[in-house]
């Protein structure tokens, strides 16, 4: 029930509420988006009378303070509802075990820890941002086998096939970001915007771009439905900048110390502008920097059973790299599954 809501809730998390009676499911709930009714209510609302006795499963704890609805563990006291069980409990400073002890004053029975596991990695991105104030990022890749992002000549369509073209586009309708180089946008000229799936919404496009050099005819400045942010550095000539802001680019000045953006300075402003979660499509060298400034908390491999070769091919990974295979940046948690004909390996970083 929750997570048929991803990608349309931000900055919320996502919430699914069943309520039992009698050994029978009698309502559910979920909530669909930040300014409709949150899941416990709209349960509450469709069983009615009902709700008297009954039991509520959720995944997350209730909410106890007022923000864009009411709060929820009030609406269950007032219910009758005599026991909630619970997955997690909300890592939000407003809430943090505070619904869990509304419940409990007004005699609700609840327990807490049911698929906790699973109910962290459902809003693994919510729970990033709620406790950090920085937005969750995924670094997606398309591969060959022997792990070129593109030929020797910097040819890149297609890497992968259509299932993981298909599956690139579904990780853009649920993100609230995506970023890439400058020098992805001279050499691919990419829309960045969601077409092979149903569309909640398109992604924020994020271009890091120091000296304002993204061209004024390129396809991410064309709105789409899209916004479009270019990230430059204090040396951006402001010709470049008025130029940009004139096709319908938002600027975003951060600094730039050695020339390139300072990301962490980056993330902590995408924070406060309420982006809770970044998906990374760079090219190998901003995939680097990522990495190497230890800013990636998930990554999606497509792995494309291809051969390119080539010593001036750009592979996934640019940067210095590690020295010795001990300096190697390793994965936890890892999953695999097939998308069509590739392979793609999902991990978070240890």
């Amino acid at each position: 029930m929750a997570k048929s809501a991803e990608g349309r809730t931000t900055p919320d998390p996502m919430v699914g509420a069943v309520l039992v009676k009698g050994g029978r499911i009698i309502s559910m709930g979920y909530h669909g988006e930040v300014t409709t009714p949150h899941a416990e209510a709209w349960a509450i609302q469709k069983a009615g009378e009902q709700t008297k006795g009954a039991t509520m499963y959720l995944n997350l704890e209730p909410c106890c303070h007022y923000g864009n609805n009411p709060p929820c563990a009030d609406l269950i006291v007032n219910a009758g509802i005599k026991e909630v069980i619970v997955s997690m409990k909300d890592p939000n400073p407003l809430v943090n075990g505070k619904g869990f002890r509304i419940l409990r004053r007004h005699g609700v029975k609840v327990r807490v820890g049911l698929l906790e596991e699973e109910a962290r990695q459902l809003n693994e991105v919510f729970i990033k941002y709620i406790t950090t104030k920085r937005p969750f990022v995924c670094l997606k890749s398309a591969l060959t086998i022997d792990g070129k992002i593109a030929t020797r000549t910097g040819a890149s369509r297609w890497v992968a096939g259509k299932e993981a073209r298909r599956y690139a586009h579904h990780l853009r309708n649920v993100y609230d970001a995506i970023l890439v180089g400058v020098r992805t946008v001279l050499i691919d000229n990419p829309k960045l915007t969601v077409r092979m799936v149903k569309k909640i919404k398109n992604p924020t496009r994020i271009i890091l771009d120091a000296y304002a050099r993204t061209p004024l005819k390129a396809d991410v400045l064309g709105n789409r439905g899209a916004k479009t942010m270019v990230v430059v550095g204090p040396r951006a000539p402001k010709k470049r900048i008025d130029a940009l802001e004139k096709k319908g680019a938002e600027i975003l000045r951060i600094k730039a110390p050695g020339e390139k953006i300072d990301l962490k300075a980056l993330l902590k402003k995408l924070g406060k502008m309420k982006i809770i979660s970044l998906l990374i499509e760079g090219g190998g060298e901003v995939n680097a920097s990522f990495l190497e400034a230890g800013l990636v908390d998930k990554v999606h491999f497509v792995i494309a059973p291809k051969i390119f070769g080539g010593r001036d091919a750009i592979t996934t990974v640019e940067g210095k790299g590690a020295q010795t295979p001990d300096e190697a940046i390793c994965l936890k948690n890892i999953h695999q599954e097939k998308l069509g004909e590739d392979l793609l390996i999902t991990g978070y970083l240890k």
